[in-house]
Formats: C-alpha cells, structure tokens, sequence
C-alpha cells in the first residue's frame, strides 16, 4: 500500500514542472506519506481519547477506566513514534554532508553537490519538521491533560477508599460498643448467686449501666475519628 501511494505522488510530481531532481521528490513524497499517516493516526487516537474523557467527566466506571489505561499507553507509543522521527529529521539537518550527499543525480554524473549548497533538501525536511513538530505539540498536549484526568480519578478513588475505610471503623466501633453491654449481661445472666437478683431496680440499673457503656464507648471513638480527619483535611 505504501509503494502504491509513493508510485503515485511520483507520478504526480513528474507531471508537474517541477525542477527537484527524482530522489528529492521521492524524500518529498514519502515525507508526505509518513506525516499523513501519523496525522490520520493522531485524529482517531485523539478523538477516542477525548470522548473517553467527557465521559469520565460524568461518572467513573471500572471498565472506562481499564479503556483509559490502555489509551494512554498507546498514546505513549504514539508519542515515541512523532519523536522519534522528529529527531531523526533534526539530526540530518543538523549535518550538511548529509543534506549534500541526498543529491544523488548530481552524484552520479560525477558532479556532487557542493556541501555548502544544500537549500532544496533542506527546505523540504523543515516544512515537514514543522508539521511534525504540531504533531508533538498537540499529543503533548493531550498527553497532559489525560495525566490530570489519571489524578483527579485517582483521587477520586482514594477518597472513596477512605469513606469505606472510615465506614467500616464506625461499624467495628459500634460493634464493640454492643459487646461491651452485652458482656456486662451476659456477666449478671450467669446461673451465679450474687444478690443483685433480688433487688427491685437492679435490672434497670444494670441496663442503663450497659447502654451508658456502649454509648460512652463508641461516642469516643467516633470523637477520635473525627480529630483524625479534621488533622488529614
């Protein structure tokens, strides 16, 4: 598919009067091809990403979440990629041998471009260096933006996690409270004699005793609690 496409933008270029010689028209066309592609790639990446995004704007769901991990590992390929030729353009034009020797017509009548005069080759690696350039930029961009989505959804899920966590301590705490009324029952329950079973009101006294006791106990708690999370926030 990529040799078609190429054989095609040569063609056209052939066509026109265009006085490149054919290896800079070729570097033109496949330059053409690879910024194309990374574009056409970049659209759909994004467009996914994005509408990802609005939807964990709404609400958090668990399979959404595995979508986003996935999403941004492969716009961190993708990333690697644009910077990877984005250097690689930098790097040849950085080294005017390099630009020279891309004439090749010239170098095989035996007349090499002079290392100096290079303004074709090196026009045509800077307009598509810019095009990649606003490739990086914009995934850079959405890269960023995905890394606060990340950690506001990892807050969002660690306060959730602490609500639990808070929620089950009140529960253990209201537990115990019950069991601490409930072993002072069960104490005076026993087949024992003590003489608290013959007074009038001793079975009021022992109750309001348990229940002030659970109460007592469980009101501390939650105080603590409390201080604890006044000191977090």
């Amino acid at each position: 598919m990529f040799l078609y496409e190429l054989q095609d933008l040569l063609k056209s270029g052939s066509e026109r009067s265009d006085s490149l010689p054919f290896e800079l028209r070729a570097l033109e066309a496949i330059l053409i091809l690879v910024v194309s592609s990374l574009q056409s790639d970049e659209e759909i990446l994004i467009n996914l990403i994005q509408s990802l995004l609005l939807y964990l704007e709404e609400s958090i769901d668990r399979n959404k979440l595995k979508e986003l991990l996935q999403y941004s590992k492969r716009l961190s390929r993708f990333e690697q990629r644009v910077t990877n030729i984005r250097d690689a353009i930098e790097e040849v034009l950085d080294q005017d041998e390099d630009l020279a020797d891309m004439y090749l017509t010239k170098k095989k009548e035996g007349n090499p471009q002079p290392v100096e005069s290079h303004q074709d080759a090196e026009l045509i690696l800077e307009t598509y260096l810019k095009q990649v350039e606003e490739l990086a930029n914009t995934v850079e961009s959405v890269s960023s933006q995905l890394k606060t989505t990340e950690d506001v959804v990892n807050i969002i899920l660690d306060s959730q996690r602490n609500s639990l966590m808070i929620f089950e301590i009140r529960l253990t705490l209201l537990t115990v409270g019950l069991a601490c009324g409930t072993f002072v029952s069960s104490l005076l329950g026993m087949n024992l004699i003590s003489g608290f079973e013959n007074h009038a009101s001793m079975f009021w006294m022992v109750s309001a005793a348990a229940t002030a006791l659970s109460v007592a106990f469980v009101g501390v708690g939650l105080m603590k609690i409390v201080k604890m999370m006044k000191k977090l926030n």
